[in-house]
């Protein structure tokens, strides 16, 4: 008990271990802040610096840097409706409202703790039922992760516009988008017009930066002579009442981002996007209504995505298992370092689990500190003439593009995107559903080859294992029912049972 005690307080300890970890956890922040760098990638990169460091060193950096780059994200999605990373997208929906009411320095300050609570719950998770949660997270199929997939559209068709029928076309355009490249089992091109730069797919930070960046700096132009909105910083720490009021939603979106983010493949955006989806169910006569500003609305994704990092490392230490594209990395840095995560590593290399949870819990300590700092000069940037602005983001918008594979056809991409999403926002088009299908399309897809698969090619049985099995029949009714649930006729029905 004391030896993991010890290991658990390692980093806390020592100072050449908290300094890696706190620079991690900053740069990080930045690093997820910046629309077209992603934590993934940025981990990537520390593997090739830190392969020949000892392991707690490496795992501290990367530690730092995914805990920092999960909570990045969002203050972009705040100041300038530009997610940093698709776990923020939910963020936006009532993080930019709030930033156009002049209450950005509240907004990121509330999204600060509530992310630090998250994640605290996610690693407290991690050290008591890692156990259960893996064995929970073994139990789901081909099958099951299709149906979270296609949920994840539907929520967030139904959470981000006034149309349901928009917004599923909108989720439906991105899985389309996604789908374009190889095939994954077949190598054939999908929609690729017989071109070889479309052989390799579209990135979804390239569509992201598009549809969010440069449809967002379009549309501003219409604003040009619009005086720069002063934003209220003079309070970043939120109120004591803010978050007693929001504690619970918190705990419950934690819960959900944990329990999400244990499943692999999934992460942080589909969490955030199913306890965004909670808190607008269980908060009665919300003030202002979701879309237009909701506290909860940050409070929710925010907790939940943050929570999704604990969860992630659970199947990644316990069966080997990457809980999300970053974990797999991490994986990867384990093995070069001689480690088997699996199974075996909580028997034979107990010291790693509680080094990490330990080194996780710090990270969260500096992402408290980091992020209640720097707010000012951040909404400084907001306050900046239009004319100046907007180029600017094209710009910033336009490196990030090209700097995800060095490809200047992605450039051409995020511009095409830009215009396209400019035309569906003046119609009324959310594109906050674009992005998830661009990224839950392939997933989606490789799911679905599984389960066809698994079925042996007969529809019969594909069918049946939906309802046959007690994961997959929960989740086929939870996609029934939020289906019916957007109807004309469902509506009436609640209608006539609150008038009775």
């Amino acid at each position: 008990m004391m030896e993991s005690l010890g290991y658990l307080t390692l980093s806390w300890f020592d100072p050449w271990l908290l300094l890696i970890t706190g620079a991690g956890t900053l740069a990080g922040i930045y690093v997820g802040a910046i629309p077209g760098l992603s934590v993934t990638m940025a981990a990537s990169i520390l593997i090739s610096f830190t392969f020949k460091w000892p392991v707690n060193e490496a795992l501290a950096l990367i530690a730092g840097v995914f805990v920092g780059g999960v909570y990045g994200g969002a203050r972009t999605a705040i100041l300038f409706n530009i997610p940093g990373a698709p776990s923020a997208i939910a963020t936006a929906l009532d993080g930019y409202p709030l930033a156009k009411r002049g209450e950005a320095g509240e907004a990121i300050g509330l999204t600060t703790v509530m992310s630090v609570l998250g994640g605290i719950i996610g690693i407290l998770a991690l050290a008591f039922f890692a156990p259960v949660i893996s064995d929970f997270a073994i139990r789901f199929q081909s099958r099951d992760y299709l149906l979270l997939g296609m949920i994840g559209i539907l929520l967030i068709g139904a959470l981000s516009g006034d149309s349901f029928a928009k917004g599923v076309f909108a989720g439906g355009l991105g899985v389309l988008i996604g789908m374009v490249g190889l095939d994954p089992m077949t190598a054939e091109g999908r929609f690729t017009f017989g071109s070889i730069t479309l052989m390799g797919g579209i990135p979804y930070i390239v569509a992201m930066i598009g549809f969010f960046g440069v449809a967002e700096a379009l549309s501003q132009v219409h604003n040009l002579d619009l005086p720069a909105l002063k934003q209220r910083v003079d309070r970043i720490i939120p109120r004591l009442s803010d978050i007693k009021r929001y504690f619970w939603l918190a705990l419950r979106a934690s819960g959900i981002g944990t329990v999400i983010g244990a499943l692999p493949g999934t992460g942080g955006d589909i969490a955030a996007l199913l306890a965004y989806d909670d808190a607008k169910r269980t908060t009665r006569n919300p003030d202002p209504p979701f879309g237009q500003g909701n506290k909860a609305g940050l409070v929710a994704p925010e907790a939940a995505n943050n929570a999704a990092v604990g969860g992630a490392f659970v199947p990644m230490l316990t069966l080997g298992i990457p809980g999300d594209a970053v974990t797999a990395v991490i994986i990867g840095a384990l093995f070069i370092h001689g480690l088997k995560p699996g199974p075996l590593l909580l028997t034979e290399t107990p010291h790693l689990f509680w080094f990490t949870v330990g080194n996780l819990g710090l990270a969260n300590l500096f992402l408290l500190i980091f992020g209640l700092t720097g707010i000012r000069v951040f909404t400084k940037i907001v306050e900046c003439p239009r004319a100046i602005l907007i180029p600017l983001i094209i710009v910033l918008s336009a490196v990030g593009a090209y700097a995800i594979q060095n490809n200047p056809a992605h450039i051409y991409w995020m511009l095409g995107f830009g215009v396209f999403g400019y035309v569906l926002k003046h119609y009324g088009f959310p594109v906050a559903p674009i992005i998830l299908g661009v990224i839950l399309g392939p997933m989606m897809d490789a799911n679905y080859r599984r389960a066809m698969i698994g079925a042996r090619n007969d529809v019969g049985t594909f069918l049946w294992d939906f309802v046959s099995n007690p994961i997959s029949l929960v989740l086929s009714v939870a996609f029934v029912f939020l289906l019916l649930s957007q109807t004309p006729l469902w509506r009436r029905l609640v209608r006539r049972q609150r008038a009775t």
